[in-house]
């Protein structure tokens, strides 16, 4: 029987939004949030919180397109199209952004930065909202920030995009070995530099062994440019254990509370998967993105193992054991959720058993 208007009208009113794409470096985030951009009626933001926004001008917009070596999909618009209102002729920078966003962060409490963070994503997802359009925000700096933003944002959908550690780092790992690109293999180090400070962050550190560069600079940029340089040498296993540290950071927020959690080893691997992730979308958000084109990532990690050069990927068992019991010790992550980490894991050791 088809719902009355009133019916109806309560269902949409019931439909969580905006969406919020908590996802990681290399983690085939972006492919996902390119699905929902594809649908008539989103308003698809790209990377809310990166750096880059802070000197975006508009004639800059036109040409952030994928690279070759990117390995995005194609994209319809630019990426960081959506920003235009918020930005200025003759201006740098999307208004309302601030540089300290760009750092995630994994304290207890929101920082002196939230207040301004909150109004900041807010005034993004109301212009879409005035437009008549459903917000999708994609991150990769807001995982650790995730309990701060489900209670400023309690009406979005949450969702986490996760993607085994192995697959996930060695992307990043051979843009550094081929294109001579640090970013991804420095980034970790960043993060977990300059969040050292909090205690649960410590104690990862230490359990995966991990040795951050010496330096220690008075500012965020300064530090960001002490690791690429320090990336640029890192010895390999090394970048690896920093890499697992945040990831498992970053999983364990998830694990906390996501409306949806998105395997990408699974999507390319079983269409019924595919189908269950855009009814779970469907469901929530009212949004139904086709995902049945999904590339087998798993298969394409297998593939690439003879590639990975510099790190003994035999030795990796321990940092992931070590992460998954730092999972297991933390309150308030359901059985269930540890369970799929730990499949990700024994995955994490097939696939680095291949690499020298």
């Amino acid at each position: 029987m088809p719902l009355s208007h009133e019916a109806d009208a309560a269902s949409k009113t019931a439909l969580k939004q905006p969406v919020f794409l908590h996802t990681g470096w290399r983690s085939a985030g972006t492919w996902v949030w390119s699905r929902l951009r594809a649908l008539g009626g989103v308003t698809g933001f790209y990377e809310p919180l990166s750096n880059v926004l802070a000197d975006l001008r508009l004639a800059d917009v036109s040409v952030s397109r994928p690279t070759l070596t990117s390995g995005h999909p194609p994209l319809h618009a630019p990426y960081f199209d959506e920003y235009k209102p918020f930005l200025h002729e003759g201006a740098h920078g999307v208004a309302g952004y601030r540089r300290q966003f760009s750092v995630d962060r994994f304290g207890g409490a929101p920082d002196a930065e939230f207040p301004a963070l909150h109004a900041y994503l807010r005034s993004l997802c109301e212009h879409a909202v005035r437009q008549g359009s459903v917000p999708v925000l994609k991150f990769c700096r807001s995982s650790g920030r995730l309990p701060w933003l489900r209670q400023a944002f309690p009406d979005a959908m949450h969702v986490g995009v996760l993607r085994n550690p192995a697959s996930q780092f060695a992307s990043g790992w051979l843009l550094n070995q081929q294109w001579r690109n640090p970013f991804f293999v420095a980034a970790p180090f960043r993060v977990l530099g300059l969040n050292r400070g909090e205690p649960l962050v410590k104690q990862i550190i230490d359990m995966c062994d991990v040795k951050l560069p010496p330096a220690t600079p008075a500012s965020d940029d300064a530090f960001a440019i002490a690791c690429e340089q320090y990336a640029r040498s890192a010895e390999g296993n090394n970048a690896y254990r920093a890499f697992v540290a945040l990831w498992i950071l970053c999983t364990w927020r998830m694990g906390q509370g996501v409306d949806l959690l998105v395997d990408m080893d699974q999507p390319g691997q079983s269409r019924e998967y595919a189908a269950r992730l855009q009814a779970g979308f469907e469901a929530q958000s009212g949004l139904s993105p086709d995902f049945s084109g999904a590339r087998d990532l798993v298969e394409e990690t297998r593939r690439n193992a003879t590639r990975i050069a510099g790190i003994d990927g035999g030795s990796m068992r321990a940092v992931h054991s070590a992460a998954l019991k730092f999972l297991k010790a933390q309150s308030g992550v359901e059985a269930a959720f540890i369970e799929r980490v730990r499949e990700q894991m024994i995955l994490a050791n097939e696939l680095t058993a291949q690499w020298r």
